[in-house]
């Protein structure tokens, strides 16, 4: 690919990224090449179709927080890794409608062509999981699955909330919320 193709590629990318995260899958593609500073056609020829630029930008979000779990599952202290992953990950896809139409599902096609990171991610996260219930700190009854469906109901809770200047103390309290409820109690 010739260097300014490249760069044409990358600037579309990083506009996608922050349109997609402000306004989910139903940003315009116009919206997306003038914020680029690109004409429509260069979005195009990279990105026949706004599912194909969706789908580049998810996997990249994806792939960023699989290799967030990988580097906590070395953790010292497994329970706080683990914790602070799941805050993480929040913090992280809570304000970004494309994670959040990603995880909770905007399509067949995308699920299918997101199958392969996302499983990545499931992967990873059950791993940190396992380690951080091996240590005490979670309770054992919780699979991988199930984390990543309260994940996705809470982000789902959350959606919308992130223009209101109250979202943030909400989304801290919900994600201690979840958190206390994830963690191992005594007889349980």
């Amino acid at each position: 690919m010739r260097a300014d193709a490249r760069r044409n590629r990358e600037l579309l990318l990083r506009a996608a990224q922050d349109a997609f995260a402000e306004e989910g899958i139903g940003v315009p593609l116009d919206e997306v090449a003038r914020r680029a500073g690109v004409g429509p056609g260069t979005l195009y020829r990279h990105f026949p179709t706004k599912e194909a630029l969706f789908e580049a930008v998810v996997h990249e979000r994806l792939r960023e927080l699989a290799a967030r779990a990988r580097e906590a599952a070395d953790a010292a202290d497994p329970g706080a890794a683990f914790f602070g992953f799941v805050a993480h990950m929040v913090r992280e896809a809570a304000p970004k409608q494309d994670l959040v139409d990603a995880l909770g599902g905007a399509g067949a096609e995308l699920q299918t062509a997101l199958a392969a990171t996302a499983g990545e991610l499931r992967e990873e996260v059950g791993r940190l999981l396992a380690r951080a219930q091996r240590s005490g700190a979670v309770r054992p009854d919780l699979g991988a699955g199930d984390l990543m469906a309260l994940l996705s109901g809470l982000l789902h809770a959350l959606r919308g909330r992130s223009r209101d200047p109250a979202a943030p103390a909400d989304q801290e309290v919900m994600t201690a919320v979840l958190c206390d409820g994830l963690a191992a109690r005594p007889g349980r």
